[in-house]
């Protein structure tokens, strides 16, 4: 039931007037409404900053809402009211859930099938860090990479949260893992942190590097993020049968706070063609996907869940922590591609 002193509250929350300029963020407060029946009431104590938060508010992300709207994917925090037809979940419970846009906020609403039960010896920030991306790196590796026993990985941004979430599921196949990173402090954490096979500096040797890495291995399945001519290499290397899966641009991300549209063009003007007609021949796939459509497909949602928590992953490796008004410092670190791992702001002081 709906607690009878949760019918109104006041929350803080960081709203976009319309997509276009990150410098357009602006905190507000406004007053949030009880749940509906299938909803739940949480109060978050962290959220997880993801590169689709960067796109849509740039207006470069074609789920972007349109108007006005408050980003943000995926949260943790404890609920503190639950509607009259939920039976699955009650007040006091520690959850972590993914949102449809709306994240970036103190309290929120949700549909209570939206919300999952945060592991107990999970930290608020570490489970406002997993869904999304480990949503992306599982569906991405399993569904569509129809990773096996044994094969051979490419994962790209290998020191990002799906990066290294990717690295983490593929141990699990026992596959041999070949990370790439832009910044050479990069390659250290993840030979001190991570269990990657191979880590290669993304740089003008990348093609020569990469077939080093491989040492005659064939090259099955690549996590691609990157695009440009790094997503061209990629594809010259995959063998037959191999797979690439497509989740994201990083070479169209802007450091600034709009777009840089004629850098933009420019880049979509040269990016690499890949022929279908020729897709035969070579025995490749190319696929791509936009989590979005996970978060309206609930039923599938729930089933790969289970599946990546059947596999019992350590939890992901928060690198950097901010206050809820240190949002816009935040995205600007996030987006200049410096950190390790995930990005996350609380709300308030954590556990």
């Amino acid at each position: 039931m709906i607690q009878p002193n949760i019918y109104m509250i006041e929350r803080q929350v960081f709203r976009m007037p319309k997509a276009g300029s990150i410098n357009d963020l602006t905190q507000e407060r406004e007053d949030l409404e009880a749940p509906g029946p299938d909803e739940v009431c949480v109060q978050v104590q962290a959220i997880g900053l993801n590169f689709a938060d960067i796109f849509a508010m740039q207006g470069l992300y074609s789920a972007t809402p349109k108007g006005a709207f408050i980003p943000g994917l995926e949260f943790s925090g404890v609920i503190i009211a639950v509607g009259d037809a939920v039976a699955e979940v009650k007040v006091g419970d520690r959850v972590m859930g993914v949102t449809k846009f709306g994240g970036y906020v103190s309290h929120l609403n949700i549909n209570h099938r939206y919300v999952i039960p945060l592991p107990d010896r999970w930290s608020f920030e570490e489970g406002a860090g997993f869904l999304v991306q480990g949503l992306t790196a599982y569906y991405a590796l399993t569904t569509l990479g129809n990773l096996q026993q044994g094969m051979t990985v490419l994962i790209h941004s290998a020191a990002g949260g799906v990066g290294l979430l990717a690295n983490r599921i593929c141990k699990k196949y026992n596959a041999y893992t070949i990370g790439t990173v832009g910044r050479p402090e990069k390659v250290a954490f993840l030979h001190q942190e991570e269990a990657y096979d191979a880590v290669i500096l993304r740089d003008s040797g990348f093609a020569d590097k990469l077939q080093a890495a491989l040492a005659d291995r064939p090259l099955h399945l690549i996590m691609e993020c990157i695009g440009g001519r790094v997503l061209a290499q990629g594809w010259k290397a995959l063998a037959p049968m191999g797979r690439m899966v497509v989740y994201g641009n990083a070479s169209f991300a802007s450091h600034g706070a709009r777009p840089n549209y004629p850098r933009l063009l420019w880049q979509f003007l040269r990016r690499p063609k890949i022929d279908p007609l020729r897709l035969p021949t070579e025995n490749k796939s190319l696929m791509g996907f936009n989590l979005i459509y996970l978060y309206e497909q609930t039923d599938m949602m729930h089933q790969l869940l289970g599946e990546l928590q059947a596999l019992q992953l350590r939890p992901q490796h928060v690198g950097q922590v901010f206050p809820f008004e240190a949002m816009p410092e935040a995205i600007r670190l996030f987006q200049r591609g410096k950190t390790v791992g995930k990005v996350v702001v609380q709300t308030r002081t954590s556990e």
